[in-house]
């Protein structure tokens, strides 16, 4: 199986131990390097081929870094590729100018190879990790723990199951699901998928919605229209809010579901359905049967299988993850660069997203339109939001230096991650993106150990 191309990384060094040392190590690391030694050569690869990441000295024979990266902001062909610079003492001014230009980070001479390699493994995780290859264009469905599990099955309930009930809040993607069942369903291209929202149909339509109607069956009916259980036949029909229904329509929805067959508005004639049938709902259909406000006939004919998917404030580490999949949406459609600050990060982390992932799509999207710079700061993402620091991370509260609150951050992040996880270690350093080792160390370094647990 060939690697993505995000997997490939353009190495820009004109010193031939050095770039041969990189190449190597770059390569043990699973990535596919393009190594060039000037400064025009790396802007001509950059221009005509994608990579996941450009590593490069600043300081090149023909010009340097903040050229070369200069050069091709102006040219603003396609979106740039995070650019990890590599300088000496004497640039550390001329590296800090090019992060207000957009570019990922840095790492000063004389540096520890391990730690490159660690920047390159979380600017480039896509050639590293399995779950994230998502962003080259599947359809994964986040990196958490959880949401890992829900797609390791879909293959199966797309191969196994006709009636599935998707569950959770609204805008965690509960459509989103059902079209991945659906794709891996289908046996051809033209099998269809049809979505319907119960909820925004008013009940004197919704019958016609779902099952359509004969010409003259009411006012306004000039010709014979098929409902939504005909235009599936064959493919899939995703029922979104069927916890919106009235009771009336729910005994017509339980027998077409039983019989798979409907009958249209007006008309008389049973029709055969066949359909792959996806409901969803964001409301607790159990405790609607006990009220009284949905048919327990229907409740346990949709419940065969259900999946339910955990809001983002379950899922933390899927935020970031997310954002940087939008980002990266925008950057192709609008061709303005952009990248995500440390700041702005911490604080997509704090916040609760009621809205989910659909409220972090808009904000990503809001950040591109209002932000001026490359740079995207926290206070483009939200629009008249509390910003607050991490409560859960005690570490150095008020910290007096740069080092100090990035070293809280980290620590805080860490903490709700092994918390998220139950303190599993393997589970927490697959969602962290690090090896199990990696953490410990981390750990070890951050003051966090085991039995902080009983304390949380």
């Amino acid at each position: 199986m060939s690697k993505p191309r995000q997997s490939r990384i353009c190495l820009i060094e004109d010193d031939e131990i050095m770039g041969e040392s990189l190449c190597d190590r770059f390569a043990l690391e699973g990535f596919q390097v393009d190594w060039l030694q000037t400064g025009l050569e790396g802007q001509r690869a950059v221009s005509n081929k994608p990579y996941c990441l450009v590593v490069s000295d600043i300081h090149l024979p023909d010009l340097n870094g903040e050229e070369l990266y200069a050069q091709l902001l102006k040219e603003q062909k396609m979106a740039l590729p995070p650019f990890l610079f590599i300088t000496g003492y004497g640039s550390i001014d001329r590296a800090v100018r090019l992060l207000k230009l957009g570019a990922a980070d840095y790492i000063s001479k004389p540096f520890d190879l391990d730690s490159l390699v660690e920047k390159v493994h979380q600017l480039c995780p896509l050639a590293a990790a399995e779950p994230a290859t998502a962003m080259a264009g599947s359809n994964a469905l986040g990196i958490s723990h959880v949401m890992v599990e829900i797609e390791q099955s879909i293959p199966r309930l797309a191969r196994l199951a006709n009636t599935i009930l998707v569950t959770g809040d609204s805008g965690v993607g509960k459509e989103h699901v059902a079209q991945l069942i659906h794709q891996h369903a289908r046996s051809g291209d033209d099998t269809p998928f049809v979505a319907i929202n119960c909820g925004a149909v008013t009940e004197s339509l919704l019958e016609s919605e779902l099952f359509g109607h004969e010409k003259g069956s009411f006012t306004g009916a000039a010709r014979a229209r098929k409902g939504v259980f005909e235009q599936a036949h064959g493919g899939t029909l995703f029922l979104d809010e069927i916890g919106e229904m009235t009771l009336a329509m729910q005994v017509k929805l339980l027998r077409a579901i039983q019989e798979r067959v409907i009958v249209r508005v007006g008309g008389e004639s049973t029709i055969p359905v066949d359909v792959r049938l996806i409901c969803a709902t964001n409301r607790d259909l159990k405790k609607m049967v006990e009220d009284g406000t949905f048919r327990e006939d229907l409740y346990y004919r949709i419940h065969v299988i259900r999946l339910r998917i955990p809001p983002l404030h379950e899922r933390k580490e899927d935020i970031l993850w997310f954002a940087r999949l939008f980002l990266q949406q925008c950057v192709e459609a609008n061709g303005e660069q952009h990248v995500i600050s440390p700041a702005a990060e911490q604080a997509l982390l704090n916040y609760e997203w009621p809205g989910n992932l659909r409220e972090l799509k808009h904000s990503v999207e809001r950040a591109c339109i209002l932000s001026h710079n490359p740079m995207l700061e926290a206070d483009t993402f939200f629009d008249n939001v509390a910003l607050a620091s991490p409560t859960d991370a005690p570490f150095s509260a008020a910290p007096g230096t740069l080092a100090d609150y990035l070293k809280s951050c980290e620590r805080g992040f860490i903490l709700r991650s092994l918390e998220q996880h139950r303190w599993h270690f393997g589970h927490t350093a697959e969602a962290l993106g690090i090896s199990r080792k990696n953490l410990w160390e981390k750990m070890k370094k951050l003051d966090i150990h085991a039995d902080m647990e009983i304390e949380h």
